[in-house]
């Protein structure tokens, strides 16, 4: 099919149809373009939405939660989303649009010069036209002129009343009409041939020729078209498997979740080790004085706001002691984060972590310090052998600056090393687990011993001296100072002391086996360090006698042959129990 053959009529439909073929092309273009600028604004506002969501310095500590860590990870996920549009906005500039620009100026200026061609040979038909027509009219007019000439010549010739003369000059004027008659046909036929030829070779060569070449000109734009919906298609499907990739890492990131394991750290990071506030005793007026009542009122009130406060978080009570620091004396300096500088406020296996990991920070600072210094001094010494290539004084302050913080670390790491040999040789009696299972029942002091033993010190009213009551308040867990000794198995100390309280107070001990609560499975082994714990082999089955009561430790039951049974603290974190209905 050809548009020269089949269209030889249509050259102003052509025309009009391979201009709006242009304009078809300029338009998708301009879509390309369009869509290019929505895929940058939407990789631009997905940059911008990670930027406002990314984690505050403030908030740090809750980074820690499977819920936020997931978060970060769809956060970098989305800011490779991103990435992967611009490449697609940078893809269709660099293929698409440029190429557009080009077809379409290179077919518009193809389109004009073939315009111009077929307006040229149509112009040249025209003109031919033309001198055919004014041939033909003055053929037409010469041949009127010499029909009259002969009908003239032929009256004059009858007509005796002429002279010979007169007829004469008829004659002469037919001969010379008839002789333009025959020279105006010769030129019409001269230019009806020319006219016929050049038409014949206007309508089956040289216009054909242009109208092909219209034709080539259109297929190429819209073979051009399909290449560029197609070529935009291949742009999206390239970054299609990096975006499944980030899809997926989103995915990954929400089943990385663990809801049991978020609520886990919760208590981790808000357990205070605090026990809910016992009852508040009855006070009969009746029976007591007026100051006691009022002392154990103060008693009462000051144990529920000692228990109260340690439910604050974390954060808050340090805020809080760094204000009654202000006041007080601190043998440690505070740091950055609130904490001392040997870290003695945290529990005993958190203190060392730090320590170990402050010590192994000034070690690799020590190391890079060391290996600086030895640099300066090759320096040093190449100067030295040969000042051309530089001064050693030059050196020397840098040199001397580096001894100086090599020192500093090295004092710092004997410091914080000092303060680990400390950690772990703090008398296990402070940090065991009966330190914090003394409790207030009823104005009574109770201690629970290792073997299910409880000691029970009762006050009868002014007979016990004051010491009791101090003593019987720094027990308490609420007080958070701890217990004395006298609490400890086995401790003669305590009896002694007790002892010299007062002739009238006198202590209950009874032993009798406590019933157990549950079995547990020791999920690793555990070496006895403090007085009162006991050691466990992993995968030991034991008897749950006491659960934790938010100090980490948890009282259980080992049966023996010898003894009948053992009885001791072991970490919470260390098994896994099963509870009694």
């Amino acid at each position: 099919m050809s548009w020269g053959i089949e269209l030889w009529d249509q050259y102003e439909n052509l025309s009009i149809h391979t201009n709006k073929g242009i304009e078809f092309l300029d338009k998708y273009g301009n879509f390309i373009r369009d869509r290019l600028a929505i895929e940058s604004e939407y990789a631009a506002k997905l940059r911008r939405l990670v930027k406002n969501y990314q984690p505050k310095k403030k908030e740090e500590e809750d980074n820690e939660f499977s819920s936020w860590q997931a978060f970060r990870n769809v956060l970098k996920e989305i800011g490779d989303l991103a990435g992967q549009r611009e490449v697609v906005a940078e893809s269709l500039q660099l293929q698409i649009i440029q190429a557009v620009t080009l077809l379409s100026k290179t077919l518009r200026e193809e389109r004009k010069k073939c315009l111009n061609d077929g307006t040229t040979l149509q112009q040249n038909l025209n003109y031919q036209l033309g001198a055919l027509e004014r041939a033909k009219r003055n053929y037409e007019k010469a041949y009127r002129d010499s029909e009259k000439a002969i009908e003239s010549y032929k009256k004059a010739d009858m007509d005796f009343n002429l002279s010979r003369a007169e007829v004469e000059r008829h004659k002469n004027v037919m001969t010379q009409k008839i002789q333009q008659s025959d020279d105006a046909k010769n030129e019409y036929a001269n230019q009806l041939q020319k006219t016929n030829n050049l038409q014949q070779q206007h309508y089956n060569v040289m216009l054909p020729a242009v109208f092909n070449r219209l034709q080539e000109l259109d297929e190429k734009r819209t073979r051009g078209i399909r290449e560029f919906i197609v070529g935009a298609a291949k742009v999206e499907s390239e970054v299609a498997p990096i975006i499944a990739i980030c899809m997926q890492g989103i995915v990954k990131a929400g089943e990385s979740i663990n809801e049991k394991e978020d609520s886990f750290k919760v208590i981790e990071r808000y357990q205070s080790g605090f026990t809910p506030p016992i009852d508040i005793p009855f006070e009969d007026l009746s029976k007591q004085d007026h100051d006691t009542s009022q002392d154990s009122h103060y008693s009462n009130m000051q144990s529920n706001h000692l228990t109260m406060k340690g439910t604050m978080s974390a954060n808050k009570l340090k805020k809080r002691v760094g204000i009654f620091n202000i006041f007080g004396s601190n043998k440690n300096s505070l740091t950055a984060d609130g904490q001392k500088e040997d870290f003695s406020d945290l529990p005993p296996n958190q203190r060392r972590k730090k320590l170990q990991a402050k010590i192994a920070e000034l070690q690799q600072k020590i190391s890079q310090e060391t290996a600086a210094r030895d640099g300066l001094m090759k320096m040093k010494v190449v100067y030295e052998a040969n000042s051309s290539l530089g001064n050693p004084m030059t050196v020397e302050g840098q040199l001397n600056e580096s001894e100086h913080k090599l020192e500093k670390l090295k004092i710092d790491l004997k410091k914080y090393q000092g303060y680990l040999e400390k950690a772990n040789q703090v008398p296990m009696a402070n940090n065991s687990p009966q330190a914090n299972r003394n409790t207030f029942q009823n104005g009574h002091r109770t201690s629970r011993h290792s073997n299910g033993s409880t000691e029970d010190n009762n006050d009868e009213g002014d007979d016990q001296p004051d010491d009791a009551g101090s003593l019987s308040s720094s027990a308490s867990p609420e007080s958070g100072l701890g217990t004395s000794h006298t609490s400890l198995p086995g401790s003669g100390q305590g009896s002694a002391n007790e002892n010299a309280i007062g002739e009238d107070a006198y202590f209950e001990t009874e032993i009798e086996a406590l019933q157990p609560l549950g079995t547990c499975r020791a999920l690793y082994p555990f070496e006895a360090t403090s007085e009162g714990s006991i050691p466990m082999n992993e995968g030991e089955e034991l008897q749950v006698i006491e659960i934790d009561q938010g100090d980490g430790w948890t009282r259980v039951r080992r049966m023996n042959g010898s003894n009948g049974w053992d009885e001791g603290f072991v970490p919470t974190s260390y098994i896994e129990c099963t509870l009694y209905a």
